[in-house]
């Protein structure tokens, strides 16, 4: 069936008070961003929801590309009707009959928010179910767990009949929570954790920490390209890339060798911090999950993380490794993430890493590089490279294998 019409719901900006038509309009100018690459469309504004005119513009596309505006709770291609139950019923009829595999089992749901519609909800649910059934050899209703759930949305400018709903990303409106930097190595993880930001409404700034020529030429294009599928979210996103080489060797050659990664990440939040503070953001995200790996122990945490004045954003820190996977496939870094390119966190990994620092010892193994280590912070941070990324159309593949040159 050809759609011309799609109906956009916004997500948590609805229980906003005051605030709120600040929100939507926010939601309204991104969504228009998002859908540029499709001229014919036509937008009309409603309370708490968008309308869509596609004018020709294919629906799967468009519907493709919505599906991934934060702040989208959910979207359906719907048929608009006059106030009349005839046009209502045939309009039914038709949605049913181009559901495909034909389904054997529907209900009918009406949402009656004008009042002076001249039927009441249940008399609409037996008018239109009745006539659906009666036009409709084999298929049977089953208001419990239907196949097809036939909804009627009866507004006060017309009536809305639809029966598919697309779940879009939900949460906010990218950058109406203010602006974070995000800690982005070339793993799993910190990528979902950035997805996850900028779903509550943060701007997100990358930053990355290469120590050429230790790690490859290759694992730098690894993160652009990580960061590169992040930006198809926002639009654009700054990836920052700081040299760590020097501050990295440095470290290693305290001799501290069960701290090495307690000192470095430390180092990173220091880094991290500056950078924060040149850009205007009010926060660290990190790729943390409980127990992962030595350096994320509670213990650890504890002792990295009293390096940082900002708040520390742990999305992941609850959820264990399969769901963190499961959401990187989902937003398209997974393939990225496990191309075999190593980032500077692997390198100088002793055998047993510190899983429960002590914080005394730590602050003895960074005086031992006295005033050395501010000047190498500074070095590192007037070092840093900054790239703007665009928004790609690349897949989730095409991004892989453009990162192995």
């Amino acid at each position: 069936m050809k759609y011309d019409l799609l109906l956009v719901r916004f997500g948590e900006i609805t229980i906003k008070g005051r605030n709120r038509g600040r929100f939507e309009n926010m939601l309204f100018q991104q969504i228009k961003s998002a859908l540029r690459a499709f001229p014919a469309l036509q937008y009309e504004k409603g309370y708490g929801r968008v309308f869509i005119h596609l004018n020709d513009e294919e629906y799967e596309a468009v519907a493709e590309r919505l599906k991934d505006v934060f702040g989208v709770l959910s979207f359906s291609p719907v048929v608009r009707v006059r106030h009349d139950v005839e046009a209502i019923r045939e309009s039914a009829l038709e949605l049913i009959r181009a559901v495909e595999p034909a389904p054997e089992t529907f209900k009918v749901s009406v949402k009656r928010a004008w009042k002076e519609f001249p039927h009441d909800t249940p008399e609409m649910n037996r008018l239109v179910g009745a006539y659906v059934l009666r036009n409709s050899p084999g298929l049977r209703v089953d208001v419990r767990e239907p196949e097809t759930e036939l909804k009627i949305d009866i507004q006060h400018e017309a009536v809305y009949v639809y029966c598919v709903v697309v779940h879009g990303a939900g949460g906010f409106p990218l950058g109406m929570n203010g602006k974070a930097m995000l800690l982005l190595s070339g793993g799993i993880d910190s990528p979902v954790a950035g997805w996850m930001a900028m779903r509550k409404g943060l701007e997100v700034e990358a930053v990355h920490f290469h120590s050429y020529p230790f790690t490859s030429e290759q694992a730098k294009e690894k993160v652009v390209a990580l960061a590169q599928r992040l930006a198809h979210y926002s639009g654009s996103i700054k990836l920052h890339l700081v040299p760590f080489t020097d501050l990295q060797t440095r470290l290693a050659e305290t001799g501290n060798e069960n701290l090495i990664i307690t000192l470095m990440r430390r180092q990173m939040l220091r880094i991290a911090e500056r950078l924060a503070d040149k850009r205007g953001a009010l926060a660290i995200i990190t790729g943390d999950s409980l127990g992962q790996v030595a350096s994320q122990t509670l213990g650890s945490m504890n002792v990295i993380g009293r390096t940082a004045s900002l708040p520390l954003l742990r999305p992941l820190i609850m959820m264990d490794k399969q769901e963190i996977i499961g959401a990187a496939e989902k937003i398209g870094t997974f393939k990225t993430s496990i191309l075999p390119y190593e980032d500077c966190c692997t390198l100088f990994v002793p055998k047993s890493p510190a899983t429960n620092p002590n914080l005394n010892m730590v602050e003895n193994a960074e005086s031992q590089l006295g005033s050395q280590l501010q000047d190498l912070i500074e070095e590192a941070v007037s070092g840093t490279e900054t790239l703007v990324l665009t928004e790609t159309d690349r897949s989730d593949k095409s991004a892989a294998e453009d990162a192995w040159f």
